[in-house]
């Protein structure tokens, strides 16, 4: 059996198709016509432009308008005036359209594989799909093709990306496994999207699965089974048809309240990126917008977003949401997420470093400017302010007195706003879960980010394999945190969500529910399942669970023990 990443539920039976890449090598050379070669590197774009508008419209028929804009990205990435030009730069100085389109590209993949977060990794996943795609087509090479796999495929890759994902015929394509990726790379959200099950990271994927061998792909529990025997194609048989079954039965919570089997009413939200992602939101039935982040109106630009641009955006979020609460979070940007047009050092420990509020507060007219675009926007809906990477109460002071000033600001120039709008804390650090009883009285609302929680808690890169199996939620420690950081923001009459990936862990809903949580934030696909998994509990079967769980020693001890007694 191989292990990986379950990132697309779902139990998928059938024969391995392997995706080998073309090599796209070519031997760099001096140019001497100049002009003739920005003509050709024009070419090529215009056509790529053209391959992918047609691959985003078969995205938008198979998976959906959201999904699509994941390819339509794309042609944004490489028609940027700022790419554009410095390519151009490159090859006025005689550098061939192959090696100026892979330098540049280059240093952009470096600056956001970098990062320490997985959404902004993907920008380095997205950007190298671009660079193939270009480069394919100035070496008149042709692209890989997975629209012709026979019924009952199952595709296995090193990376599945987005342009190769626009082919897939669901009826056809069973599984996928792939040796990267990870829950929120596109892969994983097209493979949702299309309903397939997929196993991601899988390690020598590529080397123990060929093609034609039978397998099963478990992406429920990320597990792959190479050669299954009767027995177990039998077992997995089952498993599929009860998955099926229980994915119909989620439509019934559509429309529903979300609501303890007790009765006890909770909020519940999604994650998003841009104001587009509201619509996806809407769509899957969330209740409003846990965390927007913000970081991405900041990215593949070459300037910081002008207030007006920023209003636009949150605005626009707010009004497809049409009242249902949005908490935004101020940008979360720093040393390890470089944008080139900001100057950041390089960092020895970016983790650690200059980021987020910290950045902000340093720069305050950035800040501010980002702080009058929310409050403008809060005219048209239900919107709330939050503060990342929060350590001391000092930051929230700071931070909550520069949003008075832009009130008096907006104040004075008539510019309407939600003058009580909230000012909550994003608890992502040990130092915010052991002071939240000092942030809850000066906050109007905690919000906690298990991600970062974790990783700072544990000390540990859940990018690094060698450390990875410290990060998880249901370390003592991190539950003690938790357990603090919602007890503190009940005590003080604040209102405490959950942002982070634990939010939706099946596992993690009954101690919420112990503990106090009153908001839940999601990915959009994952709300009707946290809805049904919150009808299944009373407050008081949570209480004796997390009682136990509160006497357990390890991590594994508590994972069993809520698997054994999950409804």
């Amino acid at each position: 059996m191989l292990k990986g990443t379950a990132a697309s539920e779902g139990i998928g039976i059938g024969k391995v198709m392997v995706i080998k890449e073309h090599t796209l090598e070519y031997t760099p050379k001096q140019i001497d016509d100049v002009q003739a070669e920005i003509q050709r590197f024009k070419k090529a774009v215009d056509t790529f432009c053209e391959n992918t508008r047609a691959k985003a419209e078969s995205v938008r028929a198979s998976a959906g308008e959201k999904e699509s804009e994941i390819l339509l990205g794309h042609i944004q990435m490489i028609k940027d005036p700022f790419m554009e030009g410095e390519i151009e730069k490159l090859i006025q100085n005689g550098t061939c359209a192959e090696s100026a389109l892979e330098n540049m590209c280059d240093t952009f993949i470096a600056v956001f594989s970098a990062a320490d977060d997985e959404l902004t990794k993907q920008r380095a996943t997205d950007l190298r799909d671009v660079k193939t795609g270009v480069l394919s087509v100035l070496l008149g090479v042709e692209e890989v093709k997975i629209s012709d796999a026979s019924k009952g495929t199952v595709l296995v890759a090193g990376e599945l990306t987005p342009s190769m994902t626009a082919g897939i015929n669901k009826e056809n394509i069973v599984g996928i496994v792939t040796e990267t990726g990870g829950k929120t790379s596109h892969s994983a959200i097209l493979a949702r999207a299309l309903e397939i099950p997929a196993v991601l990271s899988v390690e020598q994927a590529l080397t123990k699965l060929e093609d034609g061998m039978e397998i099963i792909v478990d992406g429920s529990e990320g597990e792959v089974i190479a050669d299954p025997d009767k027995t177990q194609i039998e077992e997995y048989s089952k498993k599929r048809e009860k998955f099926i079954e229980e994915r119909r039965e989620l439509e019934k919570y559509r429309g529903q309240k979300t609501k303890s089997a007790d009765g006890i009413e909770y909020q519940l939200c999604c994650n998003i990126g841009k104001p587009d992602d509201a619509v996806k939101a809407v769509e899957c039935d969330g209740e409003g917008v846990g965390l927007f982040r913000t970081e991405f109106l900041f990215m593949d630009r070459t300037s910081v977003p002008t207030e007006q641009e920023q209003f636009e955006a949150y605005k626009k979020a707010a009004l497809i949401l049409k009242g249902r609460p949005m908490i935004i979070r101020t940008l979360d940007i720093g040393g390890d997420k470089e944008l080139p047009y900001l100057g950041l050092e390089k960092e020895e420990n970016p983790f650690m470093g200059f980021r987020a509020i910290r950045y902000c507060l340093k720069n305050r007219e950035l800040f501010k400017t980002q702080i009058r675009a929310i409050l403008r926007a809060s005219s048209f809906g239900e919107i709330m302010i939050m503060f990342p990477l929060i350590t001391c109460v000092e930051e929230l002071r700071q931070g909550k007195e520069l949003v008075e000033i832009a009130k008096e600001e907006l104040k004075a120039g008539n510019i309407p706003f939600d003058e009580n709008i909230k000012v909550g804390v994003m608890t992502e650090t040990s130092s915010a879960g052991v002071i939240a009883d000092i942030l809850a009285k000066e906050a109007d609302f905690f919000s906690i980010g298990t991600n970062d929680l974790t990783g700072y808690t544990m000390a540990c890169d859940r990018g690094n394999s060698d450390v990875s199996y410290l990060y998880s939620p249901f370390q003592p420690s991190v539950l003690r945190l938790i357990k603090n950081i919602i007890e503190c923001g009940v005590k003080n009459n604040i209102p405490v969500g959950m942002c982070g990936e634990a939010a939706g862990n099946k596992l993690m809903i009954p101690l919420l529910i112990a503990f106090g949580l009153t908001e839940f934030s999601v990915s959009a696909p994952s709300v009707l399942s946290v809805r049904k998994t919150v009808s299944e509990w009373t407050k008081e079967a949570a209480d004796k669970v997390a009682e136990k769980v509160m006497t357990l020693l390890t991590e594994e001890e508590i994972v069993n023990y809520l698997k054994s007694v999950a409804k």
